[in-house]
């Protein structure tokens, strides 16, 4: 691909499906914003929006397959976007869209562990009189950041190993849960409770936005809870240089991902929506968690702590995975001299083939961004919506240039045929249309605790990208001109056998 090859060729096909299904991890997306599905259109809105959002999250993982077969590489959308830009704009198209997934990266950490420290929390009110507040939340956090670090740091051989446990922990551990629950709840709710009922409690002072605006808005909002659950399938293209046969293994492993988790997931919502038995005491839980009230109020409170450990513990897996890919992604940036202190950051731990550098620095920036939550009440959807606009916004890029720039590109192995046009197309409209849905009030009226800043992070994302690009980098940053001359010569980048050939040209170039 024109780089050395650092990181350690070790995964094969299902352990690269394995990274983006234990981050797209719906057993932690789904119960993270159970809570925001209840009041912002209720199940009617969960369930139905939950399968038009995974169609659409389909055809964006198809299109973005075909571009990782053609260009397996762990910058993944960053490279993607030079490669299928005209050379004229490459530079730019991946650095924006290099801070767009770094933004996207670090949020859906901040979100996942964030999660982890909530259900943490949660799980010590069983039987005890501990109250969790903010600030000892965000503790727990810390610490749970701090575990996925060391994992990542000193446990990079285990990797694989981990990884496939956390395949089978989230496979059986949601089934396992669904089937508890069902089995175990003294009553159920009917089918049109589940698949009827539209609730609207985004009004603070009672005035929900249904009835400011409209019900649709209410709707186009509550689809957060599905689309932030499917986010993520983007860490197969980030571990293609650790993976075997990268040109199929990335590709298949994001579409797998998306379609295995859309089905569990699915079946994760009923089975929680049928066994609520008092919906307004599971919305106010004491516990602070709907899922948890769910699991307490249907088997009990020895068994609810056997279930949560489940649910910890896949969060914990998907946390740890999720900052493995974030590194990943920040070494590709940081290679090509994109990210502040790329040159510290540009290193590789030679005894663990890691990049421990990034490791820490997505660590510390996903517990920056979560410092919000100490005085806004909303702040972790917020998360959850950077997360979303950030990463999807980064795919939409790339697919776009595809259907721009059409007739250059080169197929990989995995392709769309005549279907690639027209799913590509589909695929950037609906990105575009969750970026702006994303960033809307989610809480009426609007205050300072209420407010989305979602916006606010985006605005300063987009604002230091273009305002640094014409002020400084724009007169040194090339993106990722190493893999851009290997493919200009002609040689296969998507055969990891020709990096030595690679290698002999660029130790050429420096001798002369």
């Amino acid at each position: 691909m024109g780089y050395k090859q650092e990181l350690k060729r070790d995964l094969g096909l299902l352990q690269n499906f394995g990274v983006s299904f234990s981050i797209i991890s719906v057993i932690t997306g789904v119960p993270s914003l159970f809570l925001f599905g209840l009041n912002t259109g209720g199940p009617a809105v969960m369930v139905w929006g939950w399968i038009v959002v995974a169609t659409f999250s389909m055809l964006v993982g198809l299109a973005m397959g075909e571009v990782c077969s053609a260009h397996p590489t762990s910058g993944g959308p960053y490279f993607w976007a030079a490669m299928l830009s005209k050379p004229q704009h490459a530079a730019f198209a991946s650095w924006v869209t290099g801070w767009f997934n770094l933004l996207g990266q670090v949020a859906v950490t901040t979100s996942i562990s964030f999660t982890t420290a909530n259900f943490i929390s949660s799980v010590a009110t069983f039987q005890t009189d501990y109250t969790p507040t903010p600030a000892t939340t965000i503790g727990t956090f810390a610490a749970v950041l701090v575990v996925q670090g060391l994992v990542n740091t000193f446990g990079v051989h285990l990797l694989r190993y981990l990884n496939n446990i956390s395949i089978w922990w989230h496979a059986v551990g949601t089934t396992a849960l669904i089937i508890a629950i069902l089995a175990a709840a003294p009553s159920h709710q009917s089918a049109k409770f589940v698949f009827q009922t539209f609730i609207d409690k985004t009004g603070v002072d009672g005035v929900g936005w249904s009835q400011r605006a409209s019900p649709a808005y209410v709707v186009v909002i509550g689809i957060l809870m599905a689309q932030y659950s499917l986010t993520g399938f983007d860490a197969s293209a980030h571990m293609t240089e650790e993976t075997h046969n990268a040109a199929v293994a990335g590709p298949v492993g994001i579409v797998m991902a998306i379609g295995i988790s859309a089905v569990l997931g699915w079946f994760l919502i009923l089975g929680l929506l049928f066994s609520i038995q008092d919906l307004d005491h599971t919305v106010a839980s004491p516990t602070g968690q709907p899922v948890a009230q769910i699991i307490l109020d249907t088997v009990g409170e020895k068994g609810a702590i056997v279930l949560m450990v489940i649910v910890i513990g896949a969060m914990f897996f998907c946390g740890t995975f999720s900052v493995t890919s974030n590194s990943r992604m920040m070494y590709a940036f940081a290679r090509d001299g994109g990210i502040p202190g790329h040159k510290f950051f540009h290193k590789v731990d030679m005894k663990r083939k890691s990049p421990v550098r990034t490791v820490w620095l997505a660590c510390t920036l996903s517990f920056l961004l979560a410092l919000p939550s100490l005085g806004s009440a909303v702040a972790f959807s917020a998360a959850t919506s950077i997360a979303t606009i950030g990463l999807y916004i980064s795919y939409a890029i790339p697919i776009f240039l595809r259907v721009l720039n059409r007739e250059s590109f080169k197929r990989g192995p995995f392709h769309l045929g005549s279907f690639s046009y027209p799913v590509a197309l589909v695929a950037v409209v609906w990105i575009g249309f969750i970026s702006i849905a994303f960033i809307l009030p989610q809480e009426n009226p609007v205050n300072s605790q209420s407010l989305n800043y979602a916006i606010v992070a985006v605005g300063i994302v987009v604002t230091y990208c273009l305002g640094f690009w014409f002020l400084s980098a724009r007169k040194w940053f090339t993106g990722p001109v190493n893999q851009i001359a290997a493919e200009s010569m002609g040689i296969d980048v998507t055969n990891p056998a020709e990096i030595e050939t690679i290698e002999t040209i660029e130790t050429e170039k420096q001798k002369m």
